[in-house]
């Protein structure tokens, strides 16, 4: 089972401006064949189909602790694309075309089917699909997959990254560079426990450290590519058996993190009366806390 919490992994910058064209290029993260859309699925999958759980537990542990975090990954780039959608129109009358400005941005989708908000879709408006999840059975075959997935996602992070300045966008990606750079060499250690194959003498991949990326270095003086969460209470410890000895970039040593990291607020998004998004008026929910009231009989 899977235990929500209403927070997000880091603190998200408030919008200073709208930005939909550079929210476009973010939905590659989200929903593309590199996205967190197919990390997480990937990862669950494999977890699901996990064949003798009992004697490869420390290897079943790690892809699903992973799994847990992924989620958490896939409502960050979802906020992230929301929060650079806001304000991109303003309310008026409808015969005032008051979505007009939507025929200009790259995708208009954003303005005619999701009211300014993400979807599992990539940055030209494809939706994702159940066809990038690969799920061999085979364990050393699926590692080696997760490996170069998380490879592949790392080199789009950089690339949208370099796409766009946005404050929202830069922040985000630091930090998923950062975790996906634990994702990658945690999947590297399993895979040389496996084989004794160090993967650790590829990586970087691409070449470029995370410290010469702003938004990321902070995450890195802060230790978040170090630790890796059970994202559990009480589950998935033994992924301490993998995520051992010191991290190859800086020496520091590896640390599993029991639960799941503090967190921060969700952005709480605002109505959007011209999209007609979330369609209950002040008035309207003065009669519906009325009905709950009467309902639960609270004076």
């Amino acid at each position: 089972m899977f235990k929500r919490i209403n927070r997000l992994p880091i603190e998200l910058p408030k919008p200073e401006h709208p930005d939909p064209n550079a929210a476009s290029a973010v939905q590659e993260l989200l929903g593309g064949r590199f996205g967190e859309m197919s990390t997480l699925n990937n990862y669950m999958f494999q977890s699901f189909a996990f064949r003798d759980k009992e004697k490869l537990k420390p290897f079943y542990h790690l892809v699903a602790s992973i799994t847990a975090e992924e989620v958490g990954h896939v409502e960050l780039v979802a906020n992230t694309i929301n929060l650079m959608l806001t304000g991109s129109t303003k309310p008026d009358d409808p015969d005032k075309s008051p979505l007009s400005n939507g025929t200009d941005k790259r995708n208009s989708y954003h303005f005619i089917d999701t009211a300014l908000t993400a979807k599992p879709w990539d940055s030209m408006g494809k939706a994702w699909t159940g066809d990038y999840v690969f799920n061999s059975g085979n364990l050393l075959l699926d590692l080696l997959h997760n490996f170069f997935l998380e490879i592949g996602a790392r080199t789009h992070k950089m690339r949208v990254y370099e796409m766009t300045d946005n404050p929202i966008a830069r922040e985000m990606i630091g930090y998923l560079l950062v975790r996906g750079g634990v994702h990658t060499l945690a999947y590297a250690k399993a895979i040389e426990t496996i084989t004794g194959i160090d993967l650790t003498k590829m990586l970087p991949v691409p070449s470029l450290d995370n410290s010469k990326f702003e938004y990321a270095r902070k995450y890195e003086e802060q230790g978040w590519h170090r630790r890796l969460y059970t994202f559990s209470d009480n589950d998935y410890e033994e992924i301490a058996l993998i995520w051992r000895g010191s991290h190859p970039d800086d020496g520091s040593k590896l640390e599993v993190v029991h639960g799941t990291p503090e967190g921060y607020p969700v952005p709480d998004l605002p109505a959007i009366d011209e999209e007609f998004a979330p369609g209950i008026s002040a008035e309207d929910f003065e009669k519906i806390f009325k009905r709950l009231k009467d309902a639960a009989n609270i004076e």
